[in-house]
């Protein structure tokens, strides 16, 4: 055994066999999408296998550039939706007490329907043209039959809130004449709703699937296949070997573990579940609570999905919704990732110095020259990736593609990361699995989506939320704030966004912010959902794993990430926070006086700093973080000055605040 390998065994020796086990049930429990079939038949586990397998085989080929794939995207969208039908009832049961073991005749008879949509697109296409997309009888039928299956579909995978919303604006669209005040609107006939939503490119098969067809999926297989190569132990490996013998050291590796790898799988329950079983029980036994652990891990995983590169897949629906390069949104979202992460760990630091919770034997921790030596070529496939979507000027599903290859390749080059063919292929099954509960929240949203666009929903919306605000922008952030994470409540991230940045942004555009900027927004609240009580998955899955009260974890939760509830107000009042149009000097001065305000945030949460802060104290720090949301001299300098009040109070009544020893 390496020196790695043995410190690596020494440092998860806390983690006992039960908490570990409990992964598998946390992720069933808040998770639907991890709740499938396990096939006691070899034959049906066989043709699950190799039919995941095509899936991903399809979509790297389309993705290669193979001129016979290339064709119009609604047929290509059919083809991904047809897929992710036949996979959803194939692997999801209809209910909890169905069978997991054997598909049931009704679902043969789902499987059947859903392979047969892509069939109708390719057959009615010139159809389609001719008429002007605006369809016959058997259109009608079959578009009906696409809508409930994909109702049913989304239900077995993500729960009843998607498929409950969508149909909400499936009667909205029928009835919106008999609708009060500004949300009425003419109405329209069931055969103009499926017409519009089924047989063009603005429903089922619009943007939100396009994305997942070609972006989404893709980097999913990137992140399955990085899995299979080893990248989560090395995350874990780098994070203990960089903070793990640090005061708090345990919550730090679950805040740089988590980061590293959420923002590759995008996932927030999923992260919680792959590192939090290891993190969670090394914190509780340096002397954290089950609820502070919980919601370390919590925070931390959720913010994975704001970290570049891949942001959790969201990142390519923005980079497709706003019409720019990816690149562009690498570039904005980079900042406020790191202050968000920044806020968590200014945190931590202050609760573990206040109660001396001290870091795991630091000759137990890995080396970071060890985890470099064994893992580290596995960073060469990521920054492959940021080379092609950001310098090379290729598209981004072919830089997506030729990443995937690059990473194969890499992984041969050292043993502890070698795959087989067999290793490869079942990383290209687990990626098609992983997609279909994505994608088919994408095609639920495009009910909602195409709704919107056919109603003027969302403008309705918009103005509402000004007309409410009184053209106060702060107003009108708060309560689209609100609308964002009362939208988001329990639903998966992509989707979440989507639904947020169609219904609320426009608001804040409407306004004069950047479009940007508004869809940052949104997107920062949508996650934040996942936070916060009363649904808040990330949060109840992490005190699954902890132990301790799931409600006490969510508010907990809130406290960590609070300084990320103030960075979207921090770069929409300075757009500077996103490299938008900015110099040198003034991107520096943003980002050190936004650190400054996230010290102060974390100082006024925790009540402490240099020591204990008293009442007034924290209500100065509170003040002076407020103050440096805006980014003019005055409000900087004052919150500045709020901050040198604090640091020279410490100064004089240190000695009288000394933390107490708490051993571990």
């Amino acid at each position: 055994m390496s020196d790695l390998e043995k410190n690596t065994a020494a440092a998860t020796a806390a983690v006992t066999a039960p908490e570990g086990d409990k992964g598998a049930e946390i992720m069933e429990k808040f998770e639907k999408e991890s709740r499938t079939r396990v096939f006691d038949a070899q034959w049906l586990k066989k043709l699950i296998y190799f039919l995941c397998l095509a899936f991903t085989l399809y979509h790297l080929a389309y993705a290669s550039g193979i001129r016979a794939l290339q064709m119009v995207n609604i047929k290509h969208h059919a083809i991904h939706v047809g897929l992710i039908l036949v996979l959803g009832f194939a692997l999801y049961p209809a209910f909890k007490k169905a069978s997991r073991k054997k598909i049931a005749w009704y679902d043969w008879a789902f499987v059947a329907a859903s392979a047969v949509m892509p069939v109708y697109v390719f057959v009615r296409y010139p159809t389609f043209i001719s008429t002007g997309f605006q369809g016959e009888t058997i259109d009608i039928i079959f578009g009906t039959i696409l809508i409930l299956l994909v109702l049913e579909c989304s239900r077995r995978l993500s729960g009843w809130a998607l498929p409950i919303l969508s149909i909400i604006f499936l009667i909205y669209a029928l009835y919106g004449r008999s609708f009060p005040g500004i949300f009425r609107h003419r109405g329209y006939t069931w055969h103009r709703i499926v017409t519009y939503l089924t047989t063009d490119v603005y429903g089922i098969y619009g943007t939100s699937i396009k994305v997942a067809a070609t972006y989404i999926v893709l980097f999913i297989i990137f992140g399955e296949v990085m899995n299979k190569c080893g990248m989560g132990q090395f995350f874990n490996d780098i994070a203990n070997a960089l903070a793990g013998h640090t005061k708090g050291g345990p919550a730090k590796v679950a805040v740089l573990a988590s980061g590293f790898l959420g923002s590759i799988n995008g996932s927030a329950v999923a992260n919680v579940v792959t590192t939090g079983t290891f993190t969670i029980p090394l914190m509780k036994k340096t002397g954290y609570s089950k609820e502070f652990a919980g919601a370390v891990e919590a925070t931390a995983s959720v913010g994975g999905q704001l970290l570049p590169p891949i942001m959790g897949a969201a990142a390519f629906v923005m980079a497709e919704t706003l019409g720019v390069k990816y690149g562009v949104i690498i570039k904005a979202a980079v900042i406020p990732a790191l202050i968000y992460y920044l806020g968590i760990i200014v945190q931590v630091q202050m609760r573990a110095t206040k109660d001396n919770l001290n870091g795991l034997p630091k000759d137990q921790m890995p080396k970071v020259r060890e985890v470099m030596k064994a893992r580290g070529h596995l960073l060469i496939p990521i920054v492959f990736l940021l080379y092609m979507l950001i310098f090379s000027g290729v598209t981004v599903i072919r830089g997506a593609f030729w990443t995937i290859i690059v990473t194969i390749v890499v992984a041969e080059l050292r043993p502890i990361s070698r795959m087989s063919v067999k290793d490869i292929c079942d990383a290209f099954v687990a990626g098609a699995k992983s997609t279909v509960s994505v994608a088919m929240a994408c095609a639920c949203v495009g009910i909602i989506v195409g709704v919107c666009g056919m109603t003027g929903f969302a403008l309705n919306v918009a103005h509402a939320i000004i007309s409410i605000g009184e053209q106060s922008l702060m107003l009108t952030l708060l309560f689209t704030m609100v609308t964002c994470m009362i939208l988001g409540m329990g639903l998966p991230s992509i989707p979440s966004y989507l639904i947020t940045a169609t219904i609320a942004a426009p608001a804040l555009v409407e306004l004069g912010q950047p479009e940007i900027a508004a869809h940052m927004f949104c997107f920062y609240f949508a996650m934040f959902a996942n936070l916060t009580p009363p649904v808040a998955l990330a949060s109840f899955a992490a005190a699954g794993l902890s132990g301790g009260s799931p409600m006490k974890t969510g508010w907990q939760s809130v406290r960590l990430a609070l300084a990320g509830f103030i960075v979207p107000f921090m770069f929409v009042y300075n757009p500077a926070l996103l490299l938008e149009n900015v110099t040198l000097l003034t991107g520096v001065q943003v980002v050190v006086t936004a650190c400054i305000g996230v010290v102060l945030i974390a100082a006024a949460v925790e009540g402490y700093l240099y020591g204990r802060l008293n009442v007034v104290l924290r209500l100065i720090a509170g003040a002076g973080a407020f103050l440096l949301i805006d980014s003019g001299l005055v409000t900087d300098l004052a919150g500045i000055a709020c901050l040198a009040v604090i640091v020279l109070a410490q100064k004089f009544v240190f000695h009288k605040n000394k933390p107490q020893v708490k051993t571990a």
